[in-house]
């Protein structure tokens, strides 16, 4: 849900929210890997709009580490394009992960996860598309331009948040076009300064799925005070496997009259373009 409902919501009663939804952890990582499946989401995940919920991208990382590191996962493919539903709000708290193969070929397959509470309906799903893989199969072709890259760009800070801790303290963000707090499209480098899993090593594919959501609110085209537009999708394609510390997320947004809006955006690397991300927006008034 990127940064869609932003820091207008922090009404009345943030401290008593934070006390009461909130996970906090000194844990240094997004989540705390508590058993086989099972995680505890820390305060690093708390999105801009409430203090009990996530930012989508740390949860859509996490269910993309699970349809690449399941059991019996076929080393020689990766996923192409994964897609989430974004059910309802991801609470911070304990959840769990679950995995299956709705199709399995010898060149592709479908496997689905879900990010669910224990004993409650998913929050999120995802269906990945995994593409086998050879290297120097093929030639390599449409490499696209190299933005500029983070290390000649000032850090760029998040729009006001209310509370201190959470996705805009656990990443680190740089623009090469645009800013949070201004209207229109946006080019931003994202870092995250935490793992994925407190513990454990962050993995290529960590970076860019946990900066993708947030291309609505890169390029958001309307103040946050007087319209919503949040997403309840994600999809991602990738044609390279990225590389690096940094995932670049050049986005635009449209919005129709009638309410419906799109954020589209190219992904890169500090090595080129590696794919794209499209979010479904539901926009309204407050």
């Amino acid at each position: 849900m990127g940064a869609a409902a932003a820091a207008g919501n922090a009404g009345e009663s943030v401290a008593e929210s934070l006390a009461e939804g909130a996970v906090e952890s000194a844990a240094e990582g997004f989540f705390e890997r508590v058993g086989a499946g099972r995680f505890l989401a820390t305060a690093y995940t708390r999105g801009p709009w409430d203090p009990g919920s996530q930012h989508a991208g740390p949860p859509a990382a996490l269910l993309g580490r699970a349809v690449e590191d399941r059991d019996g996962a076929r080393e020689d493919m990766r996923i192409a394009r994964i897609t989430y539903e974004i059910l309802r709000p991801v609470p911070i708290g304990p959840l769990e992960v679950t995995t299956s193969v709705l199709r399995a070929g010898r060149s592709t397959e479908v496997v689905e996860a879900a990010l669910a509470p224990p004993g409650a309906a998913p929050v999120m799903l995802a269906r990945a598309l995994r593409i086998r893989v050879a290297p120097e199969a093929v030639p390599a072709a449409a490499a696209g331009p190299l933005l500029p890259p983070p290390g000649e760009v000032e850090v760029t800070p998040f729009f006001p948040v209310p509370w201190e801790t959470g996705y805009h303290s656990a990443m680190e963000t740089r623009f090469t076009e645009g800013a949070f707090v201004e209207l229109g499209p946006g080019t931003c480098w994202m870092r995250m300064k935490v793992p994925l899993i407190a513990g454990e090593d962050v993995k290529p594919l960590d970076r860019v799925l946990i900066a993708a959501d947030s291309g609505n609110g890169i390029s958001s085209v309307m103040d946050f005070g007087r319209f919503v537009f949040i997403n309840s999708d994600l999809t991602v394609h990738l044609h390279r496997h990225p590389v690096g510390e940094w995932a670049c997320v050049e986005a635009r947004t449209s919005v129709d009259a009638a309410g419906i809006g799109l954020a589209d955006a190219r992904l890169h690397d500090e090595k080129g373009p590696i794919g794209r991300s499209a979010q479904s927006l539901f926009v309204a008034r407050r």
